[in-house]
């Protein structure tokens, strides 16, 4: 069977052979791990909160990493490592993917501020900590065993984590050994930077979108301006580019008209067609990650069998640790939520369950299309406890928050295990980190968060959160039934699977002429601004790569990583300004 699309022809410079003793999980790595963690965690939620997404995490972990570690060699003359750089950099994505999970936090308080619904449920700081914490330990230690799998067997991408490791082998070989890609990198990372600079900071002349046709403007149908797309296209390929772009003209060129003239939309508006596409997409998704992983089940069945052996080697998590670690995180998640918030045990048993094929699902859409599809699948969960628990709102809410923060934690590990492998760190000591990186985020979200929340609020004048309120506008109108759900978009959700199961089966022979069924259903998620860009950037690789592959193998993979790196850092850094000026406020 073929191997998933690659970054590009190129594969990645490694350092040569460690030696034994290398520094890398040293007291130096742990302190700044921490550090980075703590800024990486305090950073989102503002972000987030604004524009709807997070940056890309990874990149910006490696560089607030690389400068902290150069700092502390300057100051003890001792020098730091890529490798200790790396674990800093894994503390910061497992940090800033906890606090992602801040959109659930304000969807609750959005459905708190609703009258008429009988919803009550506010969060305490500790409340904040312990449920994250929890929900994401046992999310990182189920996750392990797929290491093997998507990353050494089906090589997938995973863009930002490409990216980060990339970054972190050209800023550590130094201006001689690398002069040429050096340079490549930050000729991409200046002109990124620029442009989301002065068009998201204090002076904007830049515009932020470019909507195209009518209803461009209301469908999101158009294109950003801004290069950190492009970049991640270039990355991961024409194919699963050009899928993406077959699912935005499929959801945002051709089903909105048609909808809207078959009634069963209203109007042409992004939030009310997305209600309807979201699920052929996820069902596209779901049954393309979950049969694509039923034909490498002797891959998963290798992978357990060599992790139960004794002699599993320093580079391994045993099979034991895994189960030990999972089932110790998953009992106090389960006490967390039946005491404090009063989620039936039960309950929290069918929310993992359902979280391992979720997890599974989007492991495999964020390797492809680097977009990790956390509140598609949550949405997915949603309609479960609508099912499981008619009309009860909270239970919705805890559910299926508690689920997307196991599946997250699972999909942004490998990010890590991608840069890891990409700079050959130890994969035992980067999943130490992200036990550092987890509960460091948690509590810089239970701190930073209700911070926000009093001092801006919610709604046009204040935090907008599109996928908050799409969390929660799903939540409420599930708790109405299912006959209020678009007509026509189950019987769409089950073509969707069997199409989906039968691309997966034909790819072995066919895949140059087929679609990605997984990134064809997150173009039909994302907002056509998003994915145009993308589809620009994977054309752009392949033609440099037919021109010149001598020049495209060299460079390619530091450009798009520069273009990453520059819009991730900014969009950090005017987080973490907000971030500091709503704490001095409050």
């Amino acid at each position: 069977m073929p191997r998933m699309a690659t970054p590009s022809t190129h594969v990645p410079a490694q350092p040569s052979a460690a030696p034994v003793r290398r520094r890398e999980l040293t007291a130096r790595a742990v302190a700044v791990s921490v550090l980075v963690a703590i800024i990486m965690g305090a950073s989102f939620p503002p972000v987030v909160l604004k524009i709807g997404y997070g940056p890309n995490i990874s990149v910006s972990a490696a560089f607030f990493g690389f400068i902290a570690l150069a700092i502390t060699a300057a100051l003890s003359r001792v020098g730091a490592t890529v490798y200790e750089a790396n674990m800093a950099q894994t503390a910061g994505t497992a940090a800033g993917e906890i606090g992602f999970m801040c959109i659930v936090l304000a969807a609750i308080d959005m459905l708190n501020d609703r009258p008429g619904l009988g919803f009550s449920l506010h969060l305490t700081g500790w409340q904040i900590f312990l449920w994250l914490t929890f929900a994401g330990l046992t999310g990182a230690f189920l996750a392990i065993p797929l290491r093997r799998h998507y990353i050494d067997e089906e090589n997938l991408t995973f863009a930002d984590g490409t990216a980060a490791g990339e970054t972190l082998v050209v800023l550590y070989q130094g201006a001689r050994e690398a002069a040429m890609r050096l340079k490549a990198l930050f000729a991409g990372l200046g002109l990124s930077a620029f442009v989301a600079f002065f068009r998201d900071g204090p002076w904007t002349f830049i515009p932020g979108e470019l909507p195209f046709g009518a209803h461009g403007a209301a469908l999101r149908m158009g294109t950003e301006v801004g290069v950190l797309s492009i970049g991640a296209g270039m990355m991961v390929g024409l194919r699963i580019t050009l899928s993406m772009g077959l699912g935005m003209v499929l959801a945002w060129v051709l089903a909105p008209p048609a909808l809207v003239a078959q009634g069963w939309v209203p109007h042409q508006t992004f939030p009310e067609v997305l209600r309807w596409v979201m699920w052929p997409a996820t069902g596209l998704m779901v049954a393309g990650g979950l049969t694509a992983l039923v034909l490498k089940w002797n891959v998963i069945a290798r992978t357990f069998s060599k992790l139960s052996a004794k002699d599993v080697g320093s580079d391994e998590i045993p099979l034991r640790w895994v189960a030990w670690g999972a089932g110790l995180s998953a009992v106090a998640l389960a006490l967390v939520q039946k005491l404090s918030l009063d989620f039936p045990y039960w309950l929290t048993a069918v929310s993992l369950l359902l979280s391992i094929p979720l997890m599974l699902v989007g492991i495999r859409v964020l390797g492809e299309t680097n977009w990790a599809p956390i509140s598609a699948l949550a949405n997915l969960m949603q309609a479960v406890f609508a099912g499981l628990q008619p009309g009860h709102v909270p239970v919705n809410m805890i559910g299926s928050g508690m689920s997307g923060t196991v599946a997250g934690q699972g999909e942004h590990l490998m990010q890590c295990y991608r840069s890891g492998k990409i700079i050959g760190s130890n994969n035992r000591s980067l999943f130490y980190m992200q036990l550092v990186g987890i509960p460091v985020g948690a509590a810089a979200v239970a701190v930073v968060y209700p911070a926000l929340r009093q001092k801006y609020g919610f709604g046009d004048h204040g935090l907008t959160s599109p996928i908050s309120v799409k969390w929660a506008g799903f939540a409420e109108l599930l708790a109405k039934g299912f006959s209020t759900l678009p007509q026509g978009c189950l019987a769409a959700l089950c073509v969707a699977l069997v199409l989906g199961v039968a691309i997966t089966l034909l790819e072995p022979r066919w895949h140059r002429f087929l679609p990605s069924p997984t990134a064809l259903g997150i173009g039909m998620l994302v907002p056509g601004y998003a994915i145009v860009p993308m589809v620009l950037g994977g054309i752009a690789q392949s033609v440099w790569a037919r021109r010149s592959p001598r020049t495209e193998a060299i460079y390619n993979i530091p450009v798009a990583s520069g273009f990453i790196a520059g819009e991730a850092l900014v969009l950090s850094i005017i987080a973490i300004a907000a971030a500091v000026r709503s704490l001095s406020a409050g």
